[in-house]
């Protein structure tokens, strides 16, 4: 059970002040990049010990496929961080209304300026390096556990200030599902292809990492 707590409030962590950081403190790009790593990197130092420190779906999708983790586990991990995204945004949409502020806005990701092809192309590709870096930065064979949890939210920022403007940079459907279910509209609407693609991303990640570069033995 721990196990599952643990995943429960690294994913809460995430989500809460990265969207937070997004409607409340109405950041830049640079300061929203940096809140996602950085609640990434402290989540994973905080709760990585008890856990693994996965946070997300399509990690968790890729650590199965590569046998980091068995399948009853990788059910009840993915129903953890669906329930610490779903009440992280209960909890930033509680403070959005207390300030007045638009019931709708709530950090969701959508992409009102590209196509859902591009869309698309963009979140799977942004999610395969996020989980590439990640299968082998924590591999045994030639990672460095010491300094997983910095690499790992270093390359969260950057991958979200790129994508900001494209597709909101979920790379994790947990990010986008609790958002969506409070914000409705084009987020709820589009909430497919944030779940599938960084899947997809993952599941490209998994071989990759695995067969190509040897994160496995």
């Amino acid at each position: 059970m721990r196990k599952y707590v643990a995943e429960f409030m690294g994913t809460f962590m995430l989500v809460f002040l990265g969207t937070g950081t997004v409607v409340i403190a109405k950041g830049n790009a640079l300061t929203i990049g940096l809140a996602f790593g950085l609640a990434i990197t402290v989540s994973a130092y905080a709760f990585g010990g008890i856990s693994g420190g996965q946070f997300n779906p399509a990690v968790t999708t890729a650590m199965l496929i590569n046998h980091r983790i068995k399948s009853l586990d990788a059910i009840y991990y993915i129903v953890a961080q669906i329930l610490g995204a779903v009440v992280a945004s209960f909890f930033v949409r509680t403070f959005v209304s207390g300030l007045k502020l638009s019931a709708t806005q709530l950090g969701q990701t959508d992409f009102p300026k590209i196509s859902a092809g591009l869309a698309f192309i963009v979140e799977t590709l942004i999610t395969f390096l996020f989980i590439t870096i990640i299968l082998n930065v924590t591999s045994k064979e030639h990672g460095n556990s010491d300094f997983a949890g910095i690499v790992i939210g270093i390359t969260l920022s950057f991958l979200i200030i790129f994508a900001l403007n494209l597709t909101g940079g979920s790379l994790n459907p947990t990010r986008s599902i609790g958002p969506a279910l409070f914000a409705g509209g084009g987020a709820f609407a589009h909430l497919w292809l944030y779940i599938l693609a960084p899947e997809v991303g993952a599941i490209l990640a998994a071989f990759f990492s695995k067969y190509l570069l040897g994160s496995e033995y």
